[in-house]
Parts: C-alpha cells; sequence; structure tokens
C-alpha cells in the first residue's frame, strides 16, 4: 500500500513539475507588441520582395536546387551582381501609393546569400558583389523616411552552409558535405544575423520565418529551438513580431498567423489546411506565378482579380502580403508597377472599407465578403447578377447607402435581416453598400 502510495506522490508530483515548467514556457507579448499587433491588423496591405542573386538567373528564387546547381559555382553569379538601377526611394514611393502600409523583404532566402553587410558571413551582398552597397540599409532607412513598416523575411534553411542539417530540400544542390553537419553552430549563426538585423537597422516590424517543413518528414521530430530564438527576438525589439510559415497552427512565441497562396480557412494551394487562429492574420500572394523573378512569367493576375484578393481577405480578417520579384537590375517590373499604381488607385478611394476593419457579420459568400468599422458594415458585391442581395443579419440596419457616392440605396426588412434592391446588378470591381447599424 505505502509503495502505491509512493508511486502516486511521485507521479502527482512530476506532473505538477511539468506543468510548471510549462506554464514558465507560456509567452506574455508585451504591451508593445500587443499594440504592433493591432496596427498590423489594420494594415490590410503589404507587399512582399522576393529579391537576392537568384534574380540574375530570371528562373525564380528556387533556381539553385530545381535546375541541380553546384553551390559554389551558383555562388559565382554573386560577382556579376550589379543592380544598378535598385533606387529604395523609388521602391518605397511606389509600394506606400499603392496603400501598402508595410513592406517584407527577403533578407536570407534558401540559398544563403545575405542580402545586407552581415558580420557572420562573406557571401554578401556588400563583400562579394561589386555592387557593395546595403540594400537592407537603404531599405530600412527610406522606410522610416515614409513611415512605412519593414518586416523581414529570414529563411531557417539553407541549400549552401555544410553546417545546416539537410532536410527534404536541397538534395539536389551538388556540393554538400554532409559529414560537416553542425546545428548547434548553424543555430547560433542564424541567431548572430537576426541580432544584427534587429539591432543595426532600426525599428523592425516583423520577422517572417519560413523552411520549418523542410524538416516535417523527419522520421524523429527536428528541434528548431524556436523558444529560445522567438524570445532572443522579442528581447531585442518587444514590438517586433514574430511569424512562421510552417503551414502549422501557430507555435508559442508567435504574433502572426500566415497562410501561403491561400485565404484563411481555404486550402486551394494544398498549404493552408491549419485552423484559424485569434492571431493578427496575413496571407501571402503572388502577382504573377513566381516569388523570385522569372523572366518568362509573365501572367500576371490582372488589378480586378488582385483589389478581389486583397477585399476578400479583409473580408476573413487578414492583411494581403502581395508579392513583387524586382529585376537583376534592381528595378521592380513594369508589370507590376502598373499594378500597384491600380491598386493604388482603389485604395485611395475606397481603403476606409477595408483599413481598420474587422471580417463583417456575414462570413464569405459567392457574391463577396463584408467587413466592420464599429457601427459601419460594408458590404463588398464582387460577383451579382441580380438586382436583389439578401443579407442575413441580426443587427438592425438604420441606414443604406452606395459607399463611392452616399446615394440612398434600397432595402427592406426580411425575416431573416434585410434585402438590398438595386435599379439594376451592382457591376465593377467591388461595389459597396456601406450599411449604418444599431
Amino acid at each position: 500500500m505505502k509503495n502505491i502510495l509512493y508511486i502516486t506522490l511521485f507521479v502527482f508530483s512530476f506532473a505538477a513539475a511539468t506543468a510548471t515548467q510549462a506554464q514558465e514556457k507560456i509567452y506574455t507579448p508585451a504591451p508593445e507588441n500587443l499594440k504592433a499587433r493591432q496596427e498590423f491588423a489594420d494594415s490590410k496591405l503589404g507587399i512582399f520582395i522576393h529579391w537576392g542573386i537568384y534574380s540574375t538567373f530570371a528562373q525564380g528564387e528556387w533556381y539553385m536546387q530545381n535546375a541541380k546547381i553546384d553551390k559554389n559555382e551558383y555562388a559565382k553569379v554573386a560577382d556579376a551582381f550589379y543592380p544598378h538601377r535598385f533606387d529604395a526611394k523609388a521602391w518605397v514611393t511606389a509600394i506606400k501609393e499603392a496603400g501598402a502600409r508595410y513592406i517584407c523583404f527577403t533578407s536570407r532566402h534558401h540559398d544563403s546569400f545575405s542580402m545586407w553587410d552581415t558580420a557572420e558571413s562573406d557571401y554578401n551582398i556588400v563583400d562579394a558583389t561589386p555592387f557593395g552597397r546595403d540594400v537592407i540599409k537603404e531599405l530600412a532607412d527610406e522606410c522610416h523616411r515614409q513611415g512605412v513598416k519593414l518586416h523581414l523575411y529570414y529563411s531557417h534553411l539553407d541549400w549552401k552552409r555544410d553546417e545546416y542539417p539537410m532536410g527534404s530540400t536541397g538534395k539536389q544542390v551538388i556540393g554538400r558535405d554532409t559529414t560537416k553537419t553542425d546545428w548547434p553552430a548553424y543555430y547560433d549563426f542564424m541567431n548572430r544575423q537576426l541580432t544584427e538585423l534587429l539591432t543595426n537597422y532600426g525599428e523592425i516590424g516583423a520577422i517572417w520565418f519560413d523552411g520549418w517543413w523542410d524538416h516535417e518528414d523527419d522520421s524523429i521530430p527536428f528541434n528548431w529551438q524556436l523558444d529560445e530564438q522567438y524570445a532572443l527576438i522579442h528581447s531585442l525589439q518587444p514590438q517586433c513580431l514574430v511569424g512562421n510559415n510552417h503551414h502549422q497552427v501557430p507555435f508559442e512565441g508567435e504574433d502572426i498567423q500566415i497562410f501561403e497562396r491561400d485565404l484563411p480557412g481555404e486550402n486551394k494551394a494544398g498549404y493552408s489546411g491549419q485552423d484559424v487562429s485569434r492571431l493578427p492574420l496575413e496571407t501571402c500572394q503572388t502577382m504573377n506565378g513566381m516569388w523570385g523573378y522569372k523572366l518568362v512569367d509573365q501572367n500576371y493576375k490582372s488589378s480586378k482579380t488582385l483589389i478581389q484578393y486583397l477585399v476578400s481577405a479583409a473580408g476573413k480578417g487578414a492583411n494581403l502580403l502581395l508579392n513583387v520579384g524586382p529585376q537583376p537590375n534592381g528595378e521592380i517590373p513594369a508589370a507590376a508597377l502598373q499594378r500597384l499604381k491600380e491598386i493604388g488607385e482603389w485604395t485611395r478611394t475606397y481603403g476606409e472599407s477595408i483599413y481598420s476593419t474587422t471580417a463583417g457579420d456575414i462570413p464569405a459568400q459567392p457574391w463577396g465578403v463584408t467587413t466592420r468599422k464599429g457601427n459601419r458594415l460594408f458590404v463588398h458585391i464582387m460577383n451579382l447578377d441580380s438586382k436583389e442581395l439578401a443579407l442575413p443579419l441580426t443587427c438592425k440596419v438604420k441606414r443604406a447607402v452606395a459607399f463611392a457616392d452616399k446615394t440612398p440605396v434600397k432595402f427592406k426588412k426580411t425575416k431573416n435581416g434585410i434585402k438590398l434592391l438595386f435599379d439594376k446588378a451592382p457591376t465593377g470591381v467591388d461595389y459597396i453598400v456601406e450599411l449604418t447599424t444599431k
């Protein structure tokens, strides 16, 4: 009987100790972080910039792996990377005029090349190229001048450094020496680089991680030591948001939830079957088919499609992080600039219906979405072939007007809400009806 009691007490004590340790690891965001989360959620539009020496090949950001290139031969292209037309002011101005509130820039992609003056590797844009300029410094300075937040993408995986434990990708890259695998050394390297980025470039809005999925299929779960890395980021800049494109429900220590090529709750692209959390949401999407510059990919989505995707994201309470892939000379492609210009024309007129809103009362429908700001409910009609639209609402509607010109829109009460009545079926990219509710 005593043995049973001792065993019971031991199990109870062990469980209590484990619970205490778990509680100690619970992440409590700082007040500055909570404020930054709200600002992020209010932003609705950001621009993703995939740019590195891979743009020189004009074959997309995965060219090193897809073309089975020797890592040392690939590295030689750095000596020819001279983006003489790079202009941080022109980039930030075009992006700000599009209505975007933040930029997410690829500081280091899977090919291991660093786009800033890092002391941790000579394989960077200052030391390894004839260009010799720190583009992140120039971009950060211009973002701070123009009031645009700067987020930094950072790859967890690496196709060049031998210390990185090879995962499901990078196996086709020639020249990797797996006998030199050293995770502690690689982990320290990453953390020293992150410390540089969060120390030398002013306020950073977010660190956007990618690559966790490289070890998703390991037989023994891979320990990325994310808790310590996230804590480092928050200790250096408490307001800095942490996001991870791991296609999972957010992990402890993360401040935003990311969806790739899909709106929250959808999984058309195959990356986003995870549940939707209560954290601020962001979906990243390409303008054409690729993230990095690809010469033959001129299949750009129309401005109408992109605007409707932005509105649809807002209708789900999410931001759209819309990608552009600059050319090797440092210019944003003309087709992308044209899309940014047309999106800006829309946001200047209709942005109030998405900025600082939450997902509306009615979930996404075939005809469109809704967004809410206080007692104002915006009905975004993007696909309606009728002169009537029934809205299932529990709130009382006091007034309905067309957002564009504030002309009254007829409506009548129904058993389940109201029905909007139009003289003709709404047309255009996004016909917005503003409802004043009680």
